[in-house]
């Protein structure tokens, strides 16, 4: 049983969720997924992965699972044919989709993402030529965010690593901002321990503060009528609908009405005129969620992006780019490709002038499809555009693996392909879906999984 404070405790009783408590005490959270539709339509039937346990009401692609498998035996999970997500975090696709039903291509800023979970369910529902920005202040979770985005493999991709207060210097660029904020971590003591011991009333003020700095901070780079989506994993009115509140009447926005179905349990919001939506265990399956969707007052108008080369880019000798890249793309045409020293890196051609001027902004860690990386007269292909929902098919020798040898080669063993397999760089797939490259030497293979992405163990080991 889980001891949490008393003050807590009350707080959550004064707040008429008196029930909440003894659901965090006793209750056991969900193990969900959600799959990867653009890379398969159903999970992986691998021996190690249950039989799903229902369907996410409110996420179309969100699976409950009966237990917890273990996902670093599943070469489909790095293959990003699925993701790792708990139930409630998947509204955020539910909401993107009401938001974007049936316009045309949006540019999406996720501004506190890693590891990834948010960024790549809004992905799942953008209308087709859509961007995502991505952003991580914490280095090591930006990394995470980065591995995370390059497997689910959408080619409109820019992920960064920055403080909130240089995405505001991107005036009035993105149509949907999804800010969910750091917070107290009340929704998450079912699962993690750290949220109970951490847990003050000084803590919440603390956050809220910080929450509010960071909000600001994201409202200019919204454009006027766009949304902001705003969400935290706590339960206290300070850091929800009290905040909601300040930005609507301090910033200037209006409360927009999501329709949710009944049956999913969701509750409105405490003691407020705003639309609210909260998520509280033991009424839904997942853990606790809070958000709400606040439009920019103002008509949209086009983004205020001001870019130029820099004297470093206009010194940079440029490498020609190698012709044979662009076969290993489905539309290439689409596509602007360019080299920056030893790298090759493909990008939507329509949002390039997007794509400088969040360079000249903050830290860009990955951008649309890392295609490779020139050595010598060869042009070795990455991980990135394995992973690419846009690498042609025929680009590449291929070799189906077994599961035991997909997860020798995601360890990061040396292999040994059939005599038939042509010699040169040759993409390994199991399940008839990609898993990375090897250069295949006859003898053996050199294997160019990434070296950070390694699992640290093989079945019996």
């Amino acid at each position: 049983m889980i001891e949490i404070p008393e003050k807590f405790a009350e707080m959550l009783k004064a707040s008429g969720l008196g029930d909440l408590a003894d659901n965090i005490r006793e209750g056991q959270p969900e193990v969900s997924v959600r799959i990867n539709k653009a890379k398969s339509d159903m999970i992986a039937e691998a021996p190690e992965f249950p039989k799903a346990d229902g369907c996410v009401p409110w996420c179309s692609n969100g699976l409950y699972l009966s237990e917890r498998p273990a996902f670093t035996l599943d070469p489909a999970f790095h293959q990003g044919r699925y993701y790792v997500q708990e139930a409630s975090s998947m509204f955020h696709q539910y909401l993107v989709s009401q938001l974007t039903k049936g316009n045309s291509p949006v540019s999406l800023l996720d501004a506190c993402a890693a590891p990834g979970g948010k960024t790549t369910a809004a992905i799942d529902v953008l209308p087709g030529g859509s961007v995502v920005v991505a952003n991580e202040y914490i280095p090591a979770r930006a990394a995470t965010l980065r591995e995370n985005a390059i497997k689910w493999g959408f080619p409109g991709i820019i992920v960064t690593r920055g403080d909130t207060a240089k995405l505001g210097k991107l005036r009035e660029c993105f149509e949907i901002v999804i800010a969910d904020v750091p917070c107290s971590g009340e929704g998450m003591m079912r699962k993690d321990p750290d949220a109970v011991a951490q847990w003050s009333e000084a803590l919440i003020h603390e956050c809220a503060d910080r929450q509010w700095e960071i909000v600001c901070n994201l409202w200019d780079a919204l454009r006027p009528g766009g949304y902001l989506i705003y969400s935290t994993c706590t339960f206290n009115r300070n850091e929800n609908e009290d905040m909601v509140d300040r930005i609507i009447n301090e910033l200037g926005g209006e409360s927009v009405e999501i329709p949710v179905e009944p049956e999913w349990g969701i509750t409105p919001g405490i003691d407020t005129p705003h639309y609210c939506y909260r998520f509280i265990p033991g009424r839904v399956r997942g853990e606790g969620l809070f958000a709400s969707v606040i439009k920019k007052d103002g008509v949209s108008s086009a983004p205020r992006l001001k870019s130029k080369p820099s004297k470093g880019d206009r010194k940079k000798s440029k490498i020609p780019v190698p012709p044979q890249v662009s076969r290993w793309l489905t539309d290439s045409t689409s596509m602007e490709i360019y080299t920056d020293a030893d790298r090759i890196t493909a990008f939507p051609a329509e949002h390039i002038q997007l794509l400088k001027a969040v360079k000249e902004r903050v830290d860009v860690i990955h951008e649309g499809i890392l295609l490779g990386n020139i050595k010598g007269k060869d042009v070795i292909p990455s991980q990135s555009l394995a992973m690419s929902q846009s690498l042609a098919s025929e680009a590449f020798p291929r070799c189906e693996l077994s599961l035991d040898d997909a997860l020798h080669y995601l360890h990061g063993d040396a292999m040994t392909l059939p005599d038939e397999v042509e010699k040169g760089f040759v993409l390994l797939t199991y399940q008839n879906y990609p898993l990375g490259f090897v250069k295949n030497l006859g003898n053996r293979s050199n294997n160019l999984y990434p070296a950070g992405w390694r699992i640290r163990k093989t079945v019996g080991n």
